[in-house]
């Protein structure tokens, strides 16, 4: 399996629910490297695993939507705890949409997956892998 990764952050306010969260059920921050890896079997005919420019352009474009953002206030995630697991999902799926719609050009068509990791800090960190 070949596979390329492209990088962004974003920084986010939230907080969660539950007394496993402990004090992090108040308001706080964090910020997160945001690791997007694009695999697939075959090489295209151009011999790469996907347009890096257009991954890393998308991978921007989904990250916008989160940046600066207060978590608790958008309505997509009301009463949901945004754990970093949860966030690492919500970029995939969002990326998966644009490859699916041809943002990431035609040869994306041939990828076999996505995996999308959240660093909270350099020894932690979280990934959600889905196929395509």
């Amino acid at each position: 399996m070949f596979s390329i990764t492209v990088r962004d952050h974003i920084m986010i306010a939230h907080s969660f629910h539950g007394e496993v969260f402990g004090p992090a059920q108040r308001l706080h921050g964090a910020t997160f490297l945001v690791d997007a890896t694009f695999r697939r079997e075959q090489l295209d005919e151009d011999n790469i695993v996907v347009d890096i420019g257009l991954a890393t352009q998308e991978l921007g474009a989904v990250t916008a939507e989160l940046n600066y953002r207060n978590l608790d206030d958008e309505p997509e995630f009301a009463g949901t705890n945004t754990s970093t697991e949860f966030l690492a999902k919500v970029i995939a799926d969002r990326l998966a949409e644009r490859v699916h719609k041809g943002a990431l050009g035609e040869g994306a068509k041939g990828l076999a997956g996505i995996t999308v990791t959240l660093h909270e800090s350099h020894i932690a960190w979280a990934s959600y892998e889905r196929d395509l």
